[in-house]
């Protein structure tokens, strides 16, 4: 049977090709080191010191019980999942009044507001670090409310980082959804704020979502804030785990088994909101 002629808009063969070994190359770069600390993981802390080796001979699950006693590792975990948990709700929330009022109503300062908010992205979170430090000091001495060294100050610190992406995000998002929504919410006695809850939430839901991925994230994996402003009794996931190196030995096979258990709440987030996720970035990105 003769093969049906090639279409003149399709890529050339070696173009495919490349792409071909261009995604393999990508995906092997990517899976190594993922490889590496699962299989590390699995080994007595003799074997990972010992030369490397790709396939454990001694499997074992003796780290995955041992991270919880070395370090406390649950007590990190309830401390991340707190700030985490609170700063994403407070980011939402506040992300998604702001981006409402922004596309749907114009008033004085209106573009001043949004250039300001999406400027902040351009400067690195560790030029705030020693401000929001001494801020949180003077603070803390001047009213008597900790900051520093809280669940408080950090929460307010991440949503330093989370806000000004979710508010510009939530705005292109809002300006795509038509504004005859509202007017039909306000003609069913709706007032701004029900026609928000009531229609724009919903139907920005992926949108949202996004948001909130992102503000997880931020906050869960964050380290170099979280180092200074936290102490023993909210120390962060993000930075226990380099409590599994002391000054006579790093247990390597514990690190690699805890990193892997800090990374499935995050893991598991994205596969269940997946679809929302990608739905929510591409809309944002074609506004």
């Amino acid at each position: 049977m003769p093969r049906p002629p090639r279409s003149p808009l399709a890529p050339p063969v070696s173009f495919v090709w490349t792409r071909r070994i261009a995604l393999s190359a990508l995906g092997i770069f990517t899976f190594l080191p993922l490889w590496v600390m699962v299989s590390g993981s699995l080994k007595p802390l003799r074997d990972v010191q010992a030369a490397w080796s790709w396939i454990p001979t001694n499997l074992t699950l003796r780290p995955y019980v041992d991270i919880w006693s070395t370090v406390p590792l649950g007590h990190y975990f309830v401390n991340s999942l707190v700030v985490s948990s609170c700063s994403t709700a407070i980011s939402v929330v506040i992300a998604i009044l702001a981006a409402y009022a922004v596309s749907r109503h114009r008033f004085p300062g209106r573009q001043l507001f949004s250039v300001t908010v999406l400027s902040t992205q351009m400067f690195p979170g560790i030029l705030f670090l020693l401000p929001l430090f001494l801020i949180y000091v003077n603070i803390g001495t001047a009213t008597g409310v900790q900051l520093d060294g809280s669940w408080l100050g950090l929460i307010v610190t991440y949503l330093t980082f989370t806000l000004p992406f979710s508010i510009w995000m939530l705005v292109g998002y809002f300006d795509s959804i038509p504004r005859e929504l509202d007017e039909a919410a306000k003609v069913d006695g709706n007032g701004p704020i029900g026609a928000l809850v009531r229609v724009i939430v919903p139907a920005a839901l992926p949108g949202i979502v996004t948001v909130a991925v992102y503000s997880f994230m931020t906050a869960w994996g964050e380290v170099l804030f979280a180092s200074v402003m936290t102490d023993d009794s909210t120390r962060t996931l993000a930075v226990g785990l380099r409590n599994y190196a002391s000054e006579n030995d790093v247990y390597w096979n514990q690190i690699m088994a805890a990193s892997l258990v800090v990374s499935i709440p995050v893991v598991v987030a994205f596969l269940l909101l997946q679809r929302y996720l990608v739905a929510g970035l591409t809309a944002g990105s074609v506004k």
